[in-house]
């Protein structure tokens, strides 16, 4: 051959190879678009589905992902997953009841930790304090009458009581569904406990030996009960015609609290 002859590419004639190109690593699959893998590292959510206190909620019920049986009591903790700060206000709610914004508090988050606290220390007030009430005025009517402690009012107390803040929500619940209402057992439930609370601090007051101010102090946290109870129950009835509805459910609060002086406080 010529000297001077330079040789050609041979990579692009017949029988020529190309080289191959290692593919080390391929496309990252949108895991976010395709949903495979995606959010696997944060199931279940750490706080089991409830919504904190004080945080918007849009649901009809609260912490509906975390219900796991009638019979599981974690299906019950987020209604009592509430602090002090927010029970102190709810009751402080209850004792003004012309303040009108108790429905507000509870729309978000209703509680249960407040109704159970406050019918259970209103039983043991009731059953302690009625039958020193009884004492007190069968010492200054009768002075040398015997007396003896009347172990019944607890069992009075609690059925009264437990009943009262457990059956009556329950009975308007199902009236205001039965008409077409929208309305929610745990704020009912929530809505009664809390009316109960001024009976407590007026429990402490009619153990004075005195029937005129029995009744005056009676009849007053009777009719401030009710007027918290008819205040919040209309709200649950607007642009409907259940004003009858709501005048039997003052008229119920306020029998209670007379059946409270008839029975404890004689």
């Amino acid at each position: 051959m010529d000297e001077g002859y330079n040789s050609l590419p041979s990579t692009h004639l017949l029988g020529s190879v190309p080289a191959v190109v290692a593919d080390d690593k391929k496309p990252a699959v949108d895991e976010a678009r395709t949903g495979s893998h995606s959010n696997l590292h944060i199931f279940p959510p750490a706080n089991g589905g409830y919504q904190a206190p004080g945080t918007p909620y849009d649901g009809n019920e609260q912490a509906t992902t975390n219900w796991k049986g009638v019979l599981s009591i974690s299906s019950y903790s987020p209604y009592f997953n509430v602090d002090t700060d927010n029970v102190v206000d709810r009751i402080l709610s209850s004792m003004n009841p012309l303040q009108g914004d108790f429905r507000r508090k509870i729309d978000s988050y209703p509680d249960l930790y407040g109704p159970v606290w406050i019918s259970t220390t209103l039983v043991f007030m009731l059953a302690a304090l009625g039958n020193c009430g009884t004492y007190l005025m069968n010492r200054k009517s009768v002075p040398d009458t015997a007396w003896v402690f009347d172990v019944n009012y607890v069992n009075w107390a609690a059925s009264v009581v437990y009943g009262y803040a457990l059956l009556v929500p329950v009975a308007f619940y199902f009236l205001l569904q039965y008409f077409g209402c929208s309305a929610s057992l745990t704020r009912f439930w929530c809505l009664w406990g809390y009316s109960l609370f001024i009976f407590i601090p007026s429990s402490l007051l009619l153990v004075f030996p005195d029937e005129f101010l029995r009744w005056l102090i009676i009849l007053v946290a009777g009719a401030a009960s009710s007027v918290f109870i008819g205040i919040n129950l209309k709200s649950y009835t607007e642009g409907s015609d259940m004003m009858v509805m709501c005048v039997c459910a003052m008229v119920l609060q306020f029998v209670l609290a007379l059946f409270i002086k008839f029975f404890f406080y004689a």
